[in-house]
C-alpha cells in the first residue's frame, strides 16, 4: 500500500524529523518506489514538492529534508502504483482550488470500476482513480455549498458522506486539508500521534535518529502527526478505527460530530431513522 504522511499543529512547525523516517520507505526500508509528493501550506499559499523517482534517493527528497519549512498543515505521500503510469501527473499530493482557498489530497488504496460523472469544474490531469476521486470530492462540495464554505460541522457531514461513498469502491485512506483543518479517513490503516508537553525524545522507526522535543518546543505547542504506520518505535501512536473520518485542528482532534463512515452507520432505504452527521 502507499505510505501517507500528514502533520497538524498549534504554532508552524517543520516536518524535517518525521520526513527523515517516511522518505525512507520509498524504495530503502519498503518497496514504494513509484514517486512521492509532500505539500506545505504557508498561510493561504501552498508549496508543492513532487518527484516520480523513489523518495529515498531522490534528491528533491534531500532538499525537503534540510530545508526546515515550518508550516500549520502538511501532507505527503509515497506511491505505489496501482492505477496510472509511473509519471510526474499522477504523483500525489493533488491540489486544486475551492472557495477561494488551495485544497490539497492524498489516497492509499484502490478503487475499483469508479467512474463518476464529473461537471467539468475540476478535471483530472493524470489517470489515476486517486485524482479522479479528489475531482468528484470536490465537485459535489462545490455543488452542495454553492455560496461558500459551509461550517465545520457541515464539512464534515458531507465528507463523511463522500467517503462513504467513495469508499465503496474500494480502499479509501485520505489525507485532506485546505490549511485550516486536516481531515484523515481511515479505510484500512492510518495512526496518529498528538504531541504536546511534557515533550520527551522520539527515536525513528525507519532511521537510527532521535530527537529531543524538549529542546524544540514551548510549554504550549501541539503537533499531531498522522501516518500510514507509526514513524517512531519508542512513542504510542493511536489506531484510527477503520471506516472513520478524524478532523485535526491545532495540533489536536477535535469533534465534529459523528465519525463512522461504513455503510451500517447509514439508514437503508425504507428505514425512517435519519442518519447522523
Amino acid at each position: 500500500m502507499c505510505q501517507l504522511l500528514g502533520m497538524n499543529c498549534n504554532v508552524p512547525t517543520d516536518i524535517c524529523f518525521s520526513f527523515a523516517g517516511f522518505r525512507a520507505r520509498g524504495g530503502l526500508t519498503d518497496h514504494h518506489r513509484d514517486g512521492w509528493g509532500i505539500a506545505f501550506f504557508e498561510g493561504r499559499g501552498v508549496r508543492v514538492f513532487l518527484d516520480p523517482a523513489p523518495s529515498a534517493h531522490s534528491p528533491v527528497a534531500e532538499l525537503v529534508n534540510r530545508y526546515p519549512i515550518r508550516s500549520l498543515n502538511v501532507i505527503a505521500h509515497i506511491r505505489k502504483a496501482t492505477q496510472g503510469d509511473i509519471r510526474l501527473e499522477n504523483t500525489h499530493p493533488f491540489q486544486r482550488e475551492l472557495w477561494g482557498r488551495y485544497w490539497i489530497f492524498a489516497h492509499n488504496g484502490n478503487l475499483k470500476d469508479f467512474a463518476p460523472r464529473l461537471s467539468g469544474r475540476f478535471l483530472p490531469v493524470g489517470s489515476t482513480d486517486s485524482e479522479l476521486a479528489f475531482c468528484h470530492l470536490l465537485d459535489t462540495l462545490a455543488a452542495r455549498f454553492p455560496a461558500g464554505k459551509p461550517a465545520p460541522a457541515e464539512l464534515h457531514a458531507a465528507l463523511r458522506e463522500l467517503a462513504r461513498e467513495i469508499g465503496s469502491r474500494g480502499e479509501f485512506n485520505f489525507l485532506l486539508s485546505d490549511g485550516d483543518w486536516l481531515f484523515a479517513h481511515c479505510s484500512s490503516r492510518l495512526c496518529y500521534i498528538v504531541r504536546r508537553a511534557p515533550f520527551a525524545e522520539a527515536h525513528l522507526a525507519d532511521e537510527d535518529l532521535t530527537v529531543d522535543f524538549r529542546r524544540l518546543t514551548g510549554p504550549q505547542d501541539r503537533v499531531a502527526v498522522i501516518a500510514t504506520t507509526p514513524l517512531t518505535d519508542n512513542e504510542h501512536w493511536a489506531q484510527i478505527p477503520p471506516g472513520n473520518l478524524v478532523a485535526f485542528r491545532d495540533g489536536e482532534t477535535v469533534t465534529l460530530g459523528e465519525t463512522a463512515t461504513v455503510a451500517q452507520d447509514y439508514p437503508r432505504r425504507g428505514d425512517d431513522r435519519s442518519a447522523s452527521a
